[in-house]
C-alpha cells in the first residue's frame, strides 16, 4: 500500500529525494502544476540560488517534462483530461514512486487567500483525503491561518510524513 501525498509536478524536479523513498508512495498532481513545468522551463526568472542549482532544476525540469510526453504517459494524462476530477492510471517514475495526474478543477471556494494552483492542491487534499506535501512556508500558514480541514507538510518533514499513519 502506497502512502499519497499531494503535490505539486515541479517538486519532484527539484526534490530528487521524493523520487526515492524509503517506502512506496503515490504522488498525486493536479494537472495544472503540470502545466507550470512548461512555464518554468521557459522562464528566465531564476528557479534556485546559485546557478549550478538552477541549471540542475531546470535539466529536471526539462527530463519530467519528457517523461509525461513519452506516448504511454501522454495517453495516460490525456485519459485523466476527459473528465472533471478524473486520475490518470498510474505512472511510475521510480522504483517505489508513482504519480497520477488528476484533473482538478479551480472553483474558486477560498476567495482570494489563494491562487488557482493553490486551491487546486487543497481541493484535491480535501477530495481524495491525503496531506498536501510543498515547500511553501506561506501557503502551509495561510491554510492553518484560514482553519482548512486539510493536513500539510512542510518537503522538510518528507520522512516524518513517511512513518505518519494514515
Amino acid at each position: 500500500m502506497s502512502t499519497l501525498f499531494v503535490t505539486e509536478a515541479v517538486m519532484l524536479a527539484i526534490y530528487g529525494q521524493l523520487l526515492v523513498p524509503t517506502k512506496p508512495v503515490e504522488y498525486i498532481i493536479p494537472y495544472k502544476t503540470v502545466l507550470e513545468l512548461y512555464e518554468l522551463k521557459s522562464s528566465d526568472e531564476p528557479l534556485m540560488h546559485t546557478g549550478p542549482d538552477d541549471q540542475h532544476v531546470r535539466r529536471k525540469i526539462n527530463e519530467l517534462i519528457q517523461y509525461f510526453e513519452e506516448p504511454l504517459n501522454k495517453k495516460k494524462i490525456d485519459r485523466a483530461l476527459q473528465l472533471p476530477w478524473a486520475k490518470s492510471p498510474s505512472i511510475p517514475v521510480g522504483d517505489m514512486t508513482i504519480v497520477t495526474i488528476l484533473n482538478a478543477l479551480d472553483t474558486a471556494p477560498y476567495g482570494e487567500l489563494f491562487d488557482p494552483v493553490e486551491t487546486e492542491l487543497i481541493m484535491a487534499a480535501q477530495r481524495i483525503e491525503a496531506p498536501i506535501l510543498t515547500d511553501q512556508y506561506e501557503l502551509i500558514q495561510r491554510i492553518i491561518d484560514a482553519s482548512i480541514p486539510v493536513q500539510v507538510y512542510d518537503i522538510d518533514d518528507f520522512d516524518f510524513a513517511l512513518e505518519e499513519p494514515t
